[in-house]
Parts: structure tokens; sequence; C-alpha cells
């Protein structure tokens, strides 16, 4: 009886760590589908680690104040793998993201993909709907 109801006990902690996982790692969790966003800006960092990449950008709003957002992307195997590395996008470089704010309304998002000066579209890999899927004109 003792040995069942350790395996019951068992069971329900891995359950419960398995749903504070998805969660942790879920879209909706952290950003908002109906706050799509189209940043241009100039790259300003760039975090390639896991389990989430970064790239940091400055943008311009319309009030004319520059503005860093923190965009989120996949692992870096994943970006590696789309062709996004810090020698493709180096500090300083011009880019336009597409993705979804994040919920607290504050400048973060996850992106979708990001089109380079030369109009190539990457994938980034993350968790945002189209993230892994080719974008239009691909």
């Amino acid at each position: 009886m003792r040995i069942r109801l350790g395996v019951v006990i068992g069971v329900l902690i891995l359950l419960r760590a398995a749903v504070a996982i998805e969660a942790h790692h879920a879209f909706a969790a952290a950003f908002d589908e109906n706050k799509p966003i189209n940043l241009e800006g100039t790259v300003t960092k760039v975090e390639l680690i896991n389990p989430h990449s970064w790239i940091w950008v400055d943008v311009k709003g319309r009030d004319g104040k520059v503005v860093n957002w923190g965009i989120e992307g996949g692992p870096p195997n994943s970006l590696f793998r789309n062709g996004i590395t810090k020698t493709s996008l180096p500090v300083g470089a011009v880019i336009r993201i597409v993705g979804y704010q994040a919920m607290t309304g504050e400048p973060r998002g996850v992106g979708a993909f990001l089109t380079y000066p030369d109009g190539r579209k990457v994938l980034m890999g993350g968790s945002a709907p189209g993230a892994t899927a080719a974008p239009a004109g691909r």
C-alpha cells in the first residue's frame, strides 16, 4: 500500500512539473496574439543563448523617441539553421521584425520572422505563430 501511494504521489509531482514547464514555454503565457508588431530598427545586441535567444533593436516611435525592444527567438540551434548568427546579424544592422508583443505591454515581443535589408526573410524559430513555417514570399 505504501509503495502504491508513493508511486501515485510521484506521478502527480511529475504531472505538475510538466504543466509548469509547458506554461513557461507556451506562447499564450507571455505574448498576445491580438497585439501583432511590425518593427523596423537598428540591432543593438544579439544574445544567442538557450533556451530562448534575444535580439535587441532600437526602434524610433511615431513621437520620435527611440525605444529598445527585446525580441525573443528560438534556441540558437534553430536560429543557426535558419541563417541567423552574430555574423549575419551584426550590431548596427537595420532589420524588420514581425511578431507579437508581450502581454504586459512593455517593449518586448516574440518574433515570427525578421527581414534583412536585402529583403531576405528568416524564420525566428520560436513560439510565435508562423515562426516555424516559411514566411510569405520566400
